[in-house]
Order: C-alpha cells, then sequence, then structure tokens
C-alpha cells in the first residue's frame, strides 16, 4: 500500500490513470445512487405520515401489514426495468458494457438510457481534471470527492427538484473538516463561507417570497451554497453566485424560446450553483484576477 502511494506521488500520470479507473467504477455507483437515492427519502417520508397519522388516530399499529422488500443503495440487485432480468457483473463494466451491449438489455433488447455511461464519463473525465490540477495529497484526493458528491447532487436535481440533505450536509460537513488543516481555506473563512453561502440565497428567497407570493428556491439550494462556501471560503461565493446565476439565466431563457417551456416552470438551480462551486475551487483565483485585469484595463 505505502508502495502504491509512493508511485502515485512520484507519478502524475500513474495518479491520474489510477484516479480515472475508479472514477469510473464510482460513476457508476453514482448512477444508483442519483436513481435511488429520491425513492428511498420518498419512502422513508411516506413511513413518517403513516406513522404519525397512527399516532394521530390513537389507532394501533396494522398487524399482518406484508413488510415491503429492502430498498437501500445495495439492495435489490439491479435489474432491467422492463423484463427485470439481473444486471450480471460482466454487463455492469463501466462503460465497456454499455459499448458491448450496444445499449440494449441482454435479454429483452429494451434500451439503455446513455445518460448512464455518460454519468460514469463525466465522472472519470471531470475527477480526472482535477487530479491533474491539484496533483496527490489531501487536496487533490478531497477535490475528488467534493466533485463525485457535486454530480450526483447535479443529476437529483435534474431529475427531481430536489437536493437530499445526505449529500449537501456531507460535503459542508467534510469542507468545514477539512478547514482545520486549510487545503483550501482556513478554518474562519470556511465557517463564515457557509453562513453568508447559506444566508445570502436564505435572504433572497424571502424577500422573493414576500415580494411574489412565490417560493423562488429550494431550502436545498442554501445548503448546498452554504457547503460550497465551506470549500472556497466567503471571498470566493461572488464568484459562485455570478457564475451560476448567468448560466442559469442562459439556460431558462434558452428553455423557453427552444422547448417553449412555462415561464412559471420551475428550473432546478442546484446544477448551475455545483458547477460554479466546482469551476470556483479550481480557477476561483484565476477567475477573480481575469476579472480585475478587465476592470483595471
Amino acid at each position: 500500500m505505502h508502495a502504491s502511494f509512493q508511485l502515485m506521488a512520484d507519478s502524475p500520470a500513474f495518479f491520474m490513470g489510477f484516479v480515472f479507473i475508479i472514477s469510473l467504477m464510482v460513476g457508476s455507483f453514482l448512477n444508483v445512487v442519483i436513481y435511488r437515492l429520491p425513492v428511498m427519502m420518498e419512502r422513508s417520508w411516506k413511513a413518517e405520515i403513516a406513522e404519525y397519522t397512527v399516532l394521530e388516530n390513537q389507532a394501533s399499529p396494522l398487524t399482518g401489514r406484508p413488510k415491503e422488500p429492502p430498498f437501500n443503495l445495495v439492495k435489490p440487485d439491479s435489474t432491467c426495468p422492463k423484463c427485470q432480468h439481473k444486471i450480471r457483473v460482466w454487463e455492469n463494466i463501466p462503460l465497456i458494457s454499455w459499448f458491448l451491449l450496444k445499449g440494449k438489455c441482454s435479454q429483452c433488447k429494451n434500451p439503455i438510457s446513455s445518460r448512464y455511461p455518460l454519468v460514469e464519463l463525466a465522472t472519470g473525465l471531470l475527477s480526472t481534471l482535477v487530479a491533474w490540477h491539484f496533483g496527490f495529497g489531501l487536496v487533490g484526493l478531497a477535490a475528488v470527492l467534493a466533485t463525485w458528491l457535486l454530480i450526483a447532487m447535479t443529476f437529483i436535481d435534474l431529475d427531481t427538484m430536489l437536493l437530499p440533505d445526505q449529500l449537501t450536509l456531507s460535503l459542508l460537513w467534510l469542507g468545514l473538516l477539512l478547514s482545520i488543516e486549510s487545503p483550501f481555506v482556513s478554518s474562519q473563512d470556511a465557517l463564515i463561507g457557509a453562513a453568508v453561502g447559506y444566508l445570502s440565497l436564505w435572504s433572497l428567497y424571502w424577500a422573493f417570497k414576500l415580494l411574489t407570493g412565490k417560493e423562488g428556491m429550494g431550502y436545498g439550494d442554501f445548503k448546498l451554497l452554504a457547503a460550497i462556501g465551506a470549500w472556497v471560503g466567503w471571498q470566493h461565493l461572488p464568484v459562485v453566485i455570478l457564475l451560476s446565476s448567468f448560466v442559469g439565466a442562459v439556460v431558462g431563457v434558452s428553455l423557453l424560446a427552444i422547448q417553449g417551456k412555462d415561464k412559471d416552470q420551475p428550473i432546478p438551480f442546484g446544477p448551475y450553483l455545483a458547477a460554479a462551486g466546482w469551476l470556483t475551487l479550481l480557477y476561483g483565483d484565476w477567475i477573480v484576477m481575469q476579472y480585475w485585469q478587465w476592470m483595471l484595463q
């Protein structure tokens, strides 16, 4: 194990190759997280509501109620949604299996979404870019982990308009704990960044709601920006907010123009925050420097 670490430290190419392969496998797991975590959350909410209803009505719990089969990130095994064919190991190799199967189930030939290999490839490429940018060490490994969390949150928000606490708070606490060693920012900057990140969107949310009577965003967005603030510090939060708002506005206008979407239809903001936070983590100082050079011209 020590020899492997030493090889990764001495050889950037080996380190990046290692990260790419591991991240492809993690990307395959993220596909599971993206689909199953929201379902797990919904089931948990329904169970809590059912339990509360029983207590509220002072009724005894139903007896003889069939126990639901386990549904988590491990069980049940992955199957084809159409024919329930159990996905075998060789059919679940990141990228390779999808191409070997020509994007179809090996049994019923039902199409397999191309998003599965795209998530795997995106996870591998973005993680490798992070490894190349930061190099081997605590900073690089932490940034790779943050990348995985941001990818999962991006696709969950796109699918369900949800940003699970399991992911946003994990990113937040990881950023705060890492700040003890100050690999990215100091503990003081991380704490202030988390507080300012949360309160800025929270204030905007209530201002918008008081003015329009509508909810402009969800609490998950507050938590995500708080988590990003813990990683990049309060100084770089304006960069995150400006980048995410600009891209979000461009995408929103484009969807209205191209797809004719209803202007009142909600658009998830989490993916833009995640992308802006990731870019700021890597290139925040460069972006700020370029901005001031442009302003002083």
